[in-house]
């Protein structure tokens, strides 16, 4: 059961709510249902230096597509097309869970309400995202999210 909290959608569409899900809650999801897909839409430059949820264990790869573009930070126009078109490609009906996941969850629930007004009907976000807020010492990956819950990652 997804018993997070619902926020807004605040997207290039109205949606609705989107459901936040805790990162531990989300691989179960991903593990037990074959169908559910992780999309997450940080920048490039995150993949790389920060690193990516592993999903090898479970026989699936993260779909890889920017909310926004680095380094000017401007949300891609062509996100929802863009997307839609790699989910369409790998055979992900608009019914399937789809969970989103950023650094700390804002621009993931924004996507995530994006694609949930192209159509998409289980969109969810990833509560804290992979890093999480910052900790006492201004560091991420400690406090809450998908490195913090102990979740498979590799570097970029």
């Amino acid at each position: 059961m997804l018993a997070r909290r619902a926020v807004e959608g605040k997207g290039l569409s109205d949606t609705g709510k989107i459901e936040d899900v805790p990162a531990a809650e989300t691989w179960e999801h991903l593990k037990d249902n074959a169908e559910a897909v992780l999309v997450d839409v940080r920048t490039r430059a995150e993949w790389a230096f920060v690193g990516l949820p592993d999903l090898s264990t479970l026989n699936k790869r993260v779909v890889t597509v920017e909310w926004q573009t680095f380094p000017d930070n401007r949300i891609d126009p062509g996100f929802v097309e863009k997307l839609s078109g790699l989910l369409d490609g790998a055979g992900v009906s608009k019914d399937t869970e789809v969970f989103f996941i950023c650094r700390s969850g804002a621009r993931s629930r924004s996507a995530a309400a994006a694609m949930a007004g192209a159509g998409y009907t289980r969109c969810r976000n990833v509560a804290e995202g992979f890093e999480g807020p910052l900790d006492t010492d201004h560091r991420r990956g400690h406090v809450s999210g998908w490195k913090a819950a102990g979740l498979p990652w590799r570097q970029g």
